[in-house]
């Protein structure tokens, strides 16, 4: 995912809800990306059945899919291994795709 275009900000995203789920103004706010960014992130990432949501609107909550909470230590290694970490200021900013 971190080789592709929209990859880092998608995984900030995922690690962002790792920690605790959220609606996208939430997300917005807490990774300072721009809110249509961030919808359009979720949006590839419920896609690939790496997220799921619950509620409807403007205040869906967003969590992570059983099939990656199955494997999220090792999506944290791997996060690691690539620099990438949750609240990392090194990748903030936007980023589409």
């Amino acid at each position: 995912m971190a080789g592709s275009k929209g990859g880092k900000t998608r995984t900030r995203i995922l690690l962002a809800l790792s920690a605790r789920p959220s609606n996208a103004h939430q997300l917005s706010e807490e990774l300072s990306l721009d809110y249509t960014t961030v919808r359009h992130h979720l949006a590839t990432l419920k896609k690939y059945q790496l997220i799921t949501i619950q509620g409807e609107g403007y205040g869906n909550l967003y969590f992570l899919s059983d099939k990656l909470e199955k494997n999220l230590s090792d999506f944290k290694e791997i996060c690691k291994t690539i620099g990438l970490s949750y609240g990392s200021s090194e990748h903030s900013g936007e980023e589409h795709g």
